[in-house]
């Protein structure tokens, strides 16, 4: 796997769309005809709890007088039904179009934990060392605040290959040393204990994490240690990991170090480095290997390192850029939209996580996406990576690994790399101060919506190219999340039967969609591009009738549906 680009310009680009600052009041229509999403006005017919009507008042009898002449008491009405919410309006699919149909899909809910949960800071954004030195990322500053408020609570790992060819810390003013390596793009940028007190409002205000990457590249196992401190005082509990240089198993190819450097020399400086900031900043636990080799995972897992441990690889699962070598790993929709694709991550993540539970250690995903190949490709900016990006973080969650990082960039969307999540406005490389988000991010949001909760077992049938995950939250209600990855060009809708463990009281649905695979940054979730609302406002599931522990509904494709059901006492 290459290292992820992080300076190759798009091939293609779309004009900048205006917006509100509020990404929760944007609006936009589809681009294809006849495509849309909006709630139902109308009620529905009245059901009683127990599926049945709602009894009917007796009659009053009829009284008579002997002064007067009989006079009847009008029948009372019956008493009304209760009223249901109005149900859930999907995009259709589209006319004219012959579909082909997809089996229909089965999903059992099991009352019993798979054993890992959700955790509240799953989804979070990947960036440039240098970065932190962006006056940009403020709390004073609505636009990215906002967009990381629609991301739940996430962390801001920053690293990238910037941290060890153009990032200097210092907390002395001192001046930029010779041999760092940046362009127009990508300047070289000092840091210091300023930009990490305007780091800290911006986390404030979005209520996010940060886990900082120090420089290996240029051995200072001191200045690492230092710039660590500042941060462990500035930052308090939302420091939550330190990194120490990214992919360093890379080093030998970029030059950074000798070609028979390796495993045993990265140890021995990451003891040196360890040791060192350990004195200033014990409490912060050490993520590493942030490889994305295999050979690195096991000794960094085994090493004796004074501070906590957290295990970290980087993953970009479609990365044989032309395919020669693996055709099934070539960045394209045929390969993203396929089922080999998910077998493959989940059978890497867990190779991955394997030695760390052998230690007892957490594992993370700290840098992330579809592809580390450079500029544009037929992926980029699509629905289809909307789709991946929910299926992606579920399945990592599911597997017990805790936290993610998509990799992202602040540079403008025409012009920057395209597989970032956000981007800001403007011409290229003259920032106008707004930010946007792709179609990855709302697939992120949808994830985001979710409450922590605990994965529960399900079994799944049929659904064609679906996945299926099920979530118990705290107060008892349970989501269910149907990720049906069959093309909206081609397929019909599926028709999905959800089985409950219980009856449920309620049943509400959100969904994401696209009006195919390849259309790009228009993924909505309800009809807008906005975070989904809360789950007590939302329309209900058509066909579900309270009372019920199981609900049966077509489910247009190339959707992400998330399904909430509450359940009485």
């Amino acid at each position: 796997m290459n290292t992820p680009p992080d300076s190759s310009p798009a091939e293609h680009f779309r004009p900048r769309r205006t917006k509100d600052q509020n990404p929760r009041n944007r609006r936009m229509k589809w681009s294809a005809a006849g495509v849309a999403v909006v709630v139902a006005a109308s009620i529905g017919t009245g059901i009683a709890v127990n599926g049945g009507e709602e009894p009917v008042a007796a009659p009053s009898p009829i009284i008579q007088t002997t002064t007067a002449a009989p006079t009847p008491t009008p029948t009372p009405s019956p008493t009304p039904t209760k009223k249901l919410g109005p149900e859930y309006k999907q995009p259709g699919p589209p006319k004219g179009s012959p579909l082909k149909p997809v089996e229909p899909m089965q999903i059992s809910v099991s009352g019993s934990p798979v054993g890992t949960e959700l955790n509240p800071g799953l989804i979070g954004l990947s960036l440039e060392a240098t970065d932190l030195g962006d006056p940009r990322l403020s709390g004073s500053n609505k636009e990215i605040v906002s967009s990381l408020q629609g991301l739940g609570k996430p962390m801001l790992r920053f690293g990238g290959n910037a941290v060890d060819r153009r990032f200097f810390w210092t907390s002395s003013n001192e001046p930029l040393p010779g041999g760092l390596d940046g362009d127009d793009a990508h300047p070289v940028r000092a840091v210091g204990p300023e930009d990490l007190t305007r780091i800290n409002t911006l986390l404030e205000a979005a209520d996010a994490t940060i886990s900082l990457t120090v420089d290996l590249g240029h051995y200072d196992p001191q200045r690492a240690a230092d710039m660590m401190g500042y941060a462990s005082k500035t930052f308090g509990d939302r420091l939550v990991g330190f990194t120490v240089g990214n992919e360093p198993n890379g080093y030998p190819k970029t030059g950074l170090r000798p070609s028979d450097w390796g495993i045993d020399d990265y140890l021995t400086e990451l003891n040196a480095y360890a040791d060192a900031i350990y004195k200033k900043a014990p409490k912060v636990p050490i993520v590493g290997p942030g490889t994305y080799s295999e050979s690195w995972w096991a000794p960094f897992a085994n090493a004796d390192l004074p501070q906590k441990k957290i295990l970290s690889f980087h993953h970009y699962p479609l990365s044989q850029c032309d395919g020669s070598k693996d055709p099934q790993g070539e960045p394209i929709i045929e390969n993203l939209m396929d089922r080999t694709i998910h077998v493959r991550a989940q059978d890497y993540r867990k190779r991955a996580m394997a030695p760390a539970n052998d230690a007892g250690l957490q594992t993370w995903i700290p840098e992330t996406g579809i592809s580390a190949c450079p500029g544009s490709n037929e992926t980029t900016e699509t629905h289809a990576s909307a789709l991946w990006s929910v299926d992606y973080a579920l399945s990592a969650a599911q597997l017990g690994i805790p936290r993610l990082g998509f990799h992202s960039s602040l540079l403008t969307c025409t012009g920057g790399p395209p597989m970032s999540a956000i981007c800001a406005g403007g011409p290229y490389l003259k920032p106008d101060g707004t930010f946007d988000e792709r179609a990855n991010y709302f697939g992120l949001s949808l994830v985001s919506e979710l409450q922590p909760g605990k994965f529960l077992k399900l079994e799944q049938a049929g659904g064609g190219l679906s996945f299926a995950y099920a979530l118990k939250q705290k107060d008892g209600s349970v989501n269910v999340v149907v990720v049906n990855e069959n093309n909206p060009a081609q397929h019909a809708q599926t028709k999905v039967t959800v089985k409950l463990p219980n009856k449920a009281a309620t049943g509400t649905m959100t969904q994401l969609a696209g009006a195919n695979y390849t259309v790009e940054n228009e993924s909505q979730i309800d009809g807008k591009e906005a975070p989904a609302i809360d789950p007590a406002k939302r329309p209900r599931i058509p066909g579900f009738q309270p009372g019920t522990d199981s609900v049966t509904l077509p489910v247009t494709a190339g959707t992400a549906s998330v399904f909430h059901f509450t359940f009485n006492g």
